[in-house]
């Protein structure tokens, strides 16, 4: 029996290539791959070197003809900025359609749409954070795919450490697919994943960026009196809740959600941890570069779609496909 053809994908809001890492795991064909923020879209050409990597503004990208010229994909993928719908922004709007219609990073989700209607894949999978399945936001985006073609929409949240990933994620993925991907057994703790890690000067010569960060002779003291759990800073959500920043990290349980702007303390150790450390409690392998500066490289981890949790949407997408349209 012939082999059947690798499926096909294009990448948008691409970062430094998670999503792209689990669909490669899976064989799929990277058609091409869109990012412009200039250390992510380093970080992805340093690891997809041989990826048609497109750095315009994807606002001004003709994705037809796009796919004129590297083919029509099978599947679209990205994740359009979270900031506007997150509750972890104390600055989000208030009223749920303004997050989509006023916030011009919010309005980037609409270019999503569009390249999702411009290329007609036979699937695609968005990946946002669940709010921005709030009512009406939910059913406004549902509408707005059907307009591009898409009549049913299915928005599922899933959590990562289900799937995989060593620390504690919860996202949504609207897609004209119903993903649900099997759970896998629970995950490693803190302590074993990183704690290989732990002599910095055995091991930052090793792995890419592994490098100790750098704080004040105050900030140092402080950090060495927190117990595990306790955060050096607080701040307030948009939905009134006081969260810890630069929190010391709890060795013997699951991490906690690894964000952009997460600096979490070493769980035995007066120090951060570095940008390896929380990209391995992310499931990125040791190989997978990150560029730009410091906090660009944080961002780069903290703004990624697992690559576990992402190859388990490419395992699910793929035996849909393979299965055929759904009576």
């Amino acid at each position: 029996m012939p082999r059947k053809a690798r499926l096909t994908v294009i990448d948008l809001f691409a970062g430094a290539g998670g999503f792209t890492r689990g669909f490669v795991d899976e064989d799929f064909h990277v058609l091409a791959a869109v990012e412009n923020e200039p250390g992510a879209r380093a970080a992805y050409a340093a690891n997809f070197p041989k990826h048609h990597l497109i750095t315009d503004d994807l606002k001004k990208v003709d994705f037809a003809a796009l796919a004129e010229e590297v083919g029509q994909p099978d599947v679209v993928i990205g994740s359009p900025p979270c900031e506007p719908y997150t509750p972890a922004n104390a600055e989000r709007r208030k009223e749920p359609l303004d997050r989509l219609y006023k916030d011009p990073a919010g309005a980037l989700t609409f270019h999503f749409i569009r390249a999702v209607g411009e290329l007609q894949p036979k699937a695609f999978v968005m990946e946002n954070v669940p709010a921005i399945a709030d009512e009406p936001l939910k059913q406004e985006l549902r509408a707005l795919f059907r307009k591009q073609g898409f009549p049913r929409v299915w928005m599922q949240s899933l959590r990562a450490e289900e799937h995989g990933t060593p620390s504690r994620r919860i996202r949504l993925f609207a897609s004209d697919l119903k993903l649900e991907p099997p759970p896998e057994p629970a995950q490693p703790s803190v302590a074993q994943v990183i704690g290989p890690l732990a002599d910095l000067d055995a091991t930052f010569q090793e792995l890419p960026n592994h490098l100790k960060l750098t704080v004040s002779r105050k900030e140092g003291a402080r950090i060495a009196e927190l117990d595990e759990g306790e955060s050096l800073y607080h701040w307030r959500s948009a939905q009134g809740r006081v969260l810890g920043h630069k929190t010391r990290i709890r060795g013997e349980e699951l991490a906690p959600t690894i964000m952009g702007s997460s600096r979490f303390v070493h769980y035995d150790q007066s120090r951060f941890l570095t940008v390896r450390e929380h990209a391995r409690l992310m499931g990125f392998p040791d190989d997978h570069v990150f560029a730009g500066g410091r906090g660009q490289q944080y961002d780069q981890v903290g703004e990624a779609v697992p690559p576990p949790l992402a190859r388990a949407i490419a395992g699910e997408v793929r035996r849909l496909l393979d299965a055929g349209p759904s009576p």
